[in-house]
């Protein structure tokens, strides 16, 4: 069974809900059977790289509401998260494009190390002082790096403002046409969607019942000594 995730990584319920959906996924029985692919999606696209500024001053401007709310609101996150066990920095973050960011998460998944990079993104974002927008390309180089994969090929991708780039718009147009508006977004075995950082209850719910609706792996019956081609040729009765 695959469960595709279309999260980004200035996404705090996104953060959340990969700790959440993980956390149902190491108790379903038939985890070792489940493929785990991660998908693009950005909260800003077309966002500049060289536009940062303050979450709070962000949040603001986006839902008009006071600092003050949007500093209560992440609090509240920073409570969510320590309740999944993450660490969450509820000041003092940045906020700006995650589009390189996206790329390279494609180029991980290449050398299979999608996963590795994108908690090392997560706890960037939201846990460390560091800045994965004002010092983007030197930090990214070093979370890959930690993620396991090589220096010089890292410092290419990211050089080539297009490499992966198509990827990650098909990942967003795939999105769209799923009707997902929002992040994190769950698809499993494209059958069923699971939206937003749910309880780990829904997604051992969710698992349970896509798994139960699999098609039957197929049983083949095979007689002694039927004829058969195959790639070496078909046999010939003697």
């Amino acid at each position: 069974m695959r469960v595709e995730i279309w999260s980004d990584i200035a996404c705090p319920w996104c953060y959340v809900g990969k700790a959440r959906f993980e956390k149902a996924l190491a108790a379903f029985p038939h985890r070792d059977g489940v493929e785990v692919v991660h998908r693009s999606f950005e909260l800003d696209p077309g966002r500049a790289k060289d536009d940062v500024q303050p979450v709070l001053t962000m949040l603001s401007k986006k839902y008009g509401m006071s600092e003050a709310q949007a500093q209560a609101g992440e609090h509240n996150l920073r409570e969510q998260a320590g309740a999944e066990g993450l660490a969450y920095r509820a000041e003092g973050r940045d906020h700006g494009s995650t589009f390189d960011m996206h790329r390279l998460l494609h180029f991980a998944k290449e050398q299979g190390r999608q996963s590795e990079l994108l908690q090392a993104l997560y706890r960037a974002n939201f846990a460390e002082e560091r800045s994965v927008y004002t010092d983007a390309d030197a930090y990214l180089v070093e979370l890959a790096v930690e993620a396991g994969l090589e220096e010089g090929a890292v410092r290419k991708v990211l050089a080539d403002s297009g490499a992966y780039a198509d990827a990650v718009r098909a990942d967003e147009r795939e999105a769209a046409e799923l009707g997902a508006n929002g992040v994190p977004f769950f698809v499993l075995d494209r059958k069923y969607g699971v939206s937003g950082a749910q309880p780990a209850e829904v997604f051992e719910k969710a698992l349970t019942q896509a798994w139960g609706e699999r098609p039957a792996p197929l049983r083949v019956v095979a007689a002694e000594g039927a004829e058969a081609c195959g790639p070496d040729g078909c046999a010939v009765p003697q």
